[in-house]
């Protein structure tokens, strides 16, 4: 689990219900169910109109998953350049056709690897590799990134949907306003509880979890480009220190892979 992602989500809904505690004497006054189904409900309803239903389910699962850890850390990229050159020396050695165990290996487990490897193997060029491999990176960045342009759409629907709960609570209000006054209360509290549901949910829900998706998304697709560029090198047969200097180019240099201190380790 992300304890980062999870503390920020208790300590923004801390900060709300202390607030809400602190200012009143009945923090019930805050909870009212016709104002909670109007911004969820209306929120909701407008992204199945709006987006074919599995990709709206398949946000709302994303949601959820932004609890669970980061995959690829910084010390991933630094093993994937330590893999891709340690295939360098094979390759160097017994040709590409050496890698063919791996592809077994891997393939059920990243699934991008495994088919960067079943191309070197193939025998293509190394432009081409590149070229089928960055394909593969960008439409799959595009697929993935659907969810968080959905909970974008989410983020900017539901203070819509509170402005709109605010007008009929208005409505309700001063329909009342020669009648019963315990109605007035009933109308101002929809009117202002539903825009202050709605702007909670965009702020502390919808928009913070697409940034989240978009920013895991970009770093999976960096890490897929490095592979590609690292899979290319190997096709054309370069030389492995090559390779190694070339991927850490893309890398902080804090987590370059230097093959001569992991010689020296193993040796010492």
């Amino acid at each position: 689990m992300s304890v980062n992602t999870l503390l920020g989500v208790l300590f923004g809904l801390g900060l709300v219900v202390s607030s809400v505690a602190i200012a009143a004497d009945n923090i019930f006054v805050f909870f009212n169910a016709a104002s909670l189904i109007m911004v969820v409900g209306g929120t909701l309803a407008s992204a199945f109109i709006g987006y074919e239903a599995r990709y709206v389910l398949l946000s709302l699962q994303g949601m959820v998953c932004i609890l669970a850890v980061q995959r690829v850390g910084r010390n991933i990229l630094n093993f994937e350049v330590g893999r891709i050159i340690r295939w360098g020396y094979v390759v160097q050695a017994k040709g590409p056709l050496a890698l063919e165990q791996e592809v077994k290996k891997i393939k059920a487990e990243d699934a991008f690897l495994g088919f960067g490897v079943e191309l070197l193997i193939t025998g293509y060029t190394g432009k081409e590799v590149k070229e089928i491999m960055s394909n593969m990176v960008e439409s799959t960045f595009e697929r993935s990134t659907v969810q968080a342009d959905i909970l974008r759409y989410l983020g900017a629907a539901s203070p819509a949907f509170g402005m709109i709960g605010t007008l009929i609570g208005l409505v309700v209000m001063l329909e009342s306003l020669g009648g019963d006054p315990k109605q007035m209360g009933k109308g101002l509290a929809v009117a202002l509880l539903t825009t202050l549901y709605g702007v909670l949910m965009a702020r502390l829900v919808f928009i913070p979890a697409a940034a989240k998706i978009q920013q895991r998304e970009e770093i999976r697709r960096f890490r897929n480009n490095l592979i590609a560029e690292g899979l290319a090198l190997l096709a054309d047969r370069k030389n492995p220190r090559f390779v190694q200097d070339t991927m850490n180019s893309f890398l902080d240099p804090k987590i370059h892979f230097d093959i001569d201190q992991q010689l020296r380790q193993k040796g010492g």
